[in-house]
């Protein structure tokens, strides 16, 4: 592989929230940045720019990653998703989105879609967690304005919803 300039742009092309996307970004370029700056994708948000607040977590190949501590060159020919895919085509927002809306989940919203990524990356890998690993999966988001009860019940809203779905499949 050869080596980039690191004062070159360079292409970079990648599938966002289904569609192929494509830009010019230095190296050194963040895929935060890139995605705020040249793609437009402004909901994912940028805290504390080391990886420590989960502001800008994104998905990258159905992983959760914080775009912050991403190069936006390392998201080439990848898939990533940011908050404004987790809705359908149609606007209806995902099952998860609804949820924080009813148990009021967020205040500011400043942390809400880093938190609805990593929930919905966790949730598709464990559809049926216990209240503490919902709680463990948000331990790596920093929020000063909810205290976290409404999000948690909100994960849990869903987590109860999958497993009704799911024994009426068994009976």
């Amino acid at each position: 592989m050869s080596r980039m300039s690191a004062e070159a742009r360079h292409p970079v092309r990648f599938t966002l929230n289904g569609r192929a996307v494509s830009g010019r970004a230095e190296p050194r370029t963040l895929l935060c940045d890139f995605l705020r700056h040249t793609l437009g994708a402004t909901g994912t948000h940028v805290g504390c720019e080391h990886g420590v607040c989960g502001a800008c977590t994104v998905r990258v190949d159905g992983a959760a990653v914080r775009s912050c501590l991403m190069f936006a060159v390392q998201a080439q020919d990848r898939r990533v998703e940011t908050v404004e895919g987790l809705a359908g085509a149609d606007g209806e927002l995902s099952a998860l989105q609804r949820a924080f809306r009813h148990h009021h989940a967020l205040q500011c919203g400043f942390c809400t879609p880093g938190m609805l990524i990593s929930l919905t990356s966790y949730l598709e890998q464990n559809p049926h967690p216990s209240e503490e690993q919902v709680r463990e999966v948000l331990s790596g988001h920093l929020c000063r304005c909810t205290g976290y009860t409404g999000i948690v019940r909100a994960a849990m809203e869903v987590v109860a919803a999958s497993a009704r779905s799911t024994e009426g499949e068994h009976v």
